[in-house]
């Protein structure tokens, strides 16, 4: 039996790999002109999988690597050299996956057995005991505290180690605009990551699909770690400068500090480079190394890992495939240009933009509370939000990008999410340098100048007033709304409309 290793299962140890003496894999070029892949993405997807397929052909392993156009074209090169060949595969996250490839194996005479997906801490089984006999909105508080007992980590006589499971409101504090962090590990291309990054560069105009291109991106030289190896002295460097500030700075946004203290190992896990116990269980021993690592930023990196990233794997199986389009509150805008862009003068949105334009990434606040938030409250079309983050970030995958944003980021359908996640220009001051430096008035709500966040978040909560205002999580922010009924909201909308205009129109 062959082993039918997918791109992003890339780990040596996990799965049916680990034991394989024969492996087949499939690098089909027409995936990078299925959406407007940022180029850090393409290179770290393809680079990863050959570099792969030469450490498993180096420990004695015979790979079939076939290079095409699509994965179809893959499959008929395997068949054609292995009539009848039976494969085994690990069960792709993504909804549909599976069913192709069965489809694809099937068409042309083979067979193909689907193992359970051993990249995760948490199993299909684990969560069916748990919540399969539970209706949504699930929450992510309880299933990060089966996972915590599930795993043992930070754990101790069955309780959280510290006598709490969850250390958040020592995670939100702002460091100053003169804050300094360690810089990050960037790796230096070898020639096989070279030859990829020329031809991911070089797409621009080849793109196949409306509405967008490569050519949105405006890409840095590629660093981010391709093989094994490099994830592992990335997760080592993590640990041994950043880990100790992550928590208290892990939501506070700097210009000038793109990176901060985050880790940066979301696209290694996300191609199975790493795998996410080893990566919490060197957190942990880490911690205990460093003695002045406090609790606070240990927990919070372990529940990204091993809590929302999990959770987000599961909540997408159960909310699919409706989840993909679901739009609750029936936003129907266009997503504003200047997301490809970048150009526009409210200073947080240009530089988290220009961020994801240059590297692919940003971290989860900036994520979620610039990006996720001004879509949100401009009322742009969840799916089409969706399909920008997921063409725009080296760690973006169906599987974790729809859950994250058009269930949390745009309050989508309710599997999880029980309020959206709007905010007002008061969260960008408090959690970042931004407004100081900006052409719009945090301050206002209306009139000339007046920040877009601000207009445009009340004039969400009024024109959603009928599905929100009963919400129980709302009742404070419905509240203060009742305080600006009149001219003042009058003037409010009259702002939010010439917003939305200068949007449409590059203009804001």
């Amino acid at each position: 039996m062959i082993v039918l290793v997918l791109g992003d299962q890339l780990h040596p140890d996990h799965g049916p790999v680990a034991d394989a003496d024969r492996v087949a894999m499939v690098e089909a070029r027409g995936f990078a002109r299925r959406h407007a892949y940022h180029p850090h993405k393409l290179t770290l997807v393809f680079a990863a999988m050959r570099h792969f397929r030469d450490r498993l052909r180096e420990a004695g392993v015979t790979v079939d690597y076939y290079e095409c156009e699509t994965f179809a074209e893959g499959m008929d090169d395997h068949f054609e050299q292995y009539p009848g060949d039976e494969l085994v595969v690990m069960e792709p996250p993504s909804h549909g996956a599976t069913h192709r490839l069965t489809e694809l194996v099937a068409e042309r005479g083979g067979s193909l057995d689907v193992v359970e997906n051993e990249l995760f801490v948490s199993s299909r089984a684990l969560w069916d005991r748990e919540f399969g006999d539970k209706e949504p909105p699930y929450r992510h508080e309880d299933f990060y505290r089966v996972v915590r007992r599930e795993t043992g980590y930070l754990m101790q006589d069955g309780d959280p180690v510290g006598g709490e499971w969850n250390y958040d409101d020592e995670n939100q504090e702002f460091p100053g605009s003169g804050y300094e962090s360690p810089e990050p590990p960037r790796f230096e291309p070898d020639a096989i990551t070279e030859e990829v990054w020329e031809w991911a560069s070089s797409l621009s105009g080849s793109y196949d699909t409306e509405p967008k291109g490569p050519e949105w991106a405006d890409p840095e030289p590629f660093f981010w770690p391709v093989t094994r190896e490099e994830a592992l002295d990335a997760l080592d460097a993590f640990v041994d400068s950043r880990l100790a500030e992550f928590g208290p700075y892990q939501d506070a946004m700097l210009a000038e500090e793109w990176s901060l203290n985050h880790a940066l190992l979301s696209g290694a896990l996300n191609v199975g480079l790493l795998h996410p116990a080893e990566v919490v269980e060197r957190v942990i021993e880490g911690a205990k190394e460093q003695a002045d690592t406090p609790l606070n930023s240990v927990e919070g990196f372990v529940r990204q890992v091993i809590g929302w990233r999990e959770f987000m794997r599961h909540v997408y199986r159960e909310g699919m495939p409706n989840l993909a389009d679901a739009n609750q509150l029936d936003a129907d805008h266009d997503l504003p240009e200047l997301y490809w862009s970048g150009e526009t003068d409210m200073a947080c949105l240009s530089d988290v933009v220009d961020g994801v334009r240059e590297r692919g990434y940003s971290h989860h606040i900036e994520r979620l509370m610039i990006l996720s938030n001004f879509a949100l409250i401009y009322g742009a079309e969840p799916a089409q939000l969706n399909e920008w983050f997921h063409a725009g970030y080296v760690d973006a995958y169906h599987w974790v990008t729809t859950p994250n944003v058009v269930e949390m980021g745009s309050f989508g359908q309710g599997v999880f999410a029980t309020k959206p996640y709007a905010s007002s220009a008061n969260y960008v001051n408090r959690m970042s340098d931004y407004c100081s430096g900006c052409e719009y008035y945090h301050t206002k709500d209306s009139g000339e100048g007046a920040c877009p966040f601000n207009s445009l978040y009340w004039d969400f909560l009024d024109r959603n007033e009928e599905q929100l205002r009963s919400n129980h999580r709302m009742g404070l922010v419905y509240s203060h709304l009742d305080n600006k009924q009149g001219e003042e909201l009058d003037a409010i909308r009259e702002r939010a409309a010439e917003v939305r205009e200068m949007a449409e129109n590059g203009e804001l």
